[in-house]
């Protein structure tokens, strides 16, 4: 951790550190980050195949063609009242 990105952490989360807490603070994290790398660096890695994803990614794409899959009759089946094809509603303005 630097101390900007400590900076921009104390004004998110309305912090008020004093510069021996912020050395203390990037200290910790500096530490914390070189045992993890140091842990990771023990595992062997050379039979593994780099990869940007874990989980193959698949796009699905398919032709954008218009269609009518239903028909007027059919919407308007479950309709209270139709009129020559057009819904009827209750008049809402006078």
């Amino acid at each position: 951790m630097d101390r900007d990105t400590l900076r921009r952490l104390g004004m998110l989360n309305q912090l008020s550190l004093t510069d021996v807490q912020k050395e203390e603070i990037i200290a910790f994290f500096d530490e914390r980050e070189s045992e993890a790398k140091a842990e990771l660096d023990v595992i062997d890695t050379s039979d593994v195949e780099r990869m940007v994803h874990v989980m193959p990614v698949f796009t699905v794409v398919r032709e954008d063609v218009a269609s009518q899959p239903f028909t007027r009759e059919a919407l308007q089946a479950g309709a209270p009242e139709t009129d020559e094809g057009y819904w009827c509603v209750p008049r809402v303005l006078e």
